[in-house]
């Protein structure tokens, strides 16, 4: 439980809550959450369902705080992992003041978004639709998507956007902060994440290998830090990772010939983790089989599902 922080007066009009945000896999919701933010803290891949831990982001504006929690994509599971994972994402809506759907307005309403809208409306949360992607979309067609929408469920705010670009995001948010109930601010004006930065640097080094092994690794792909060390008072940070995959052949996906795929994840990860810290970073990653470890119930709890 999240103690409010009593800097702030309620009764001046401050608005604060929780804000889950779902979506089909690719919606575009990781992207969204770092464009609200103003900086990364969410994996953002190409890969649909790269998201598989909840992120709590924190967005500080003059009159609320929005407290975000980040999902995977929603889709009807089969396989034990994604099962965990769409049971996590569904799960937030028991912490959630506001719902925030995330949709594709490339593509209709398909099993995932009748999926989400068959879970919202058992719930009494008001939810907002931003229809994603709309530089993709030609207007006759963003229109016709937008009147189907509201035919299908009772959407407190639908606001067509671009996440990439950020277009229409600040309406998004002034809709989700006139949607907030009132009260003081959970957290301090200086706080982003409540995600330790371990966690961070394993999720970037997964969306590195993710990207740069483009559709050739299926989502068996995990991440652990096996120590995190500052040297030199602060001058350098030693990180040791591992990356765990299924089977031998991803290994050597992962890699690659002679190394080269390995230094290439490690380099863009040890650049966006330097960023992030703003100190120099050596990193150290490895490759280990951890046969089936999607569908063995020990492994996904070691991984963090």
């Amino acid at each position: 439980m999240v103690n409010p922080v009593n800097e702030t007066d309620p009764s001046q009009s401050f608005r604060s809550g929780f804000v889950a945000i779902l979506g089909a896999p690719n919606a575009g919701k990781s992207t969204l959450l770092n464009r609200m933010l103003g900086q990364k803290i969410s994996i953002t891949s190409k890969k649909p369902q790269t998201t598989r831990n909840r992120i709590l982001g924190v967005v500080h504006r003059a009159a609320s705080q929005m407290v975000f929690l980040d999902t995977p994509g929603i889709h009807r599971a089969r396989h034990p992992l994604n099962t965990r994972i769409v049971d996590a994402a569904l799960a937030t809506l028991s912490e959630a003041d506001v719902v925030l759907l995330v949709a594709d307005a490339q593509t209709p309403d398909g099993p995932s978004e009748r999926l989400l809208l068959e879970k919202l409306s058992q719930q009494r949360l008001p939810v907002l639709l931003a229809l994603n992607k709309i530089d993709l979309v030609q207007r006759p067609a963003l229109l016709s998507q937008i009147e189907g929408w509201s035919g299908a469920f009772a959407f407190r705010a639908i606001v067509p956007i671009s996440a990439k670009s950020g277009e229409q995001v600040n309406p998004l948010m002034d809709a989700m902060e006139a949607t907030l109930p009132p009260g003081p601010p959970f957290f301090p004006p200086d706080s982003l994440t409540d995600l330790p930065t371990r966690f961070i640097a394993a999720e970037i080094v997964r969306e590195k290998a993710f990207r740069l092994t483009g559709q050739e690794i299926p989502y068996a792909l995990a991440v652990t830090i096996d120590s995190f060390k500052e040297e030199k008072k602060g001058a350098l940070v030693r990180i040791h990772a591992t990356i765990h995959v299924e089977r031998d052949s991803q290994k050597g996906i992962v890699i690659g010939r002679q190394g080269a795929k390995l230094r290439q994840i490690g380099e863009a990860a040890r650049k966006e983790i330097e960023a992030l810290l703003g100190t120099g970073v050596f990193l150290k990653l490895f490759v280990r089989v951890q046969k089936n470890w999607t569908r063995d119930t020990r492994a996904l709890r070691k991984f963090g599902y």
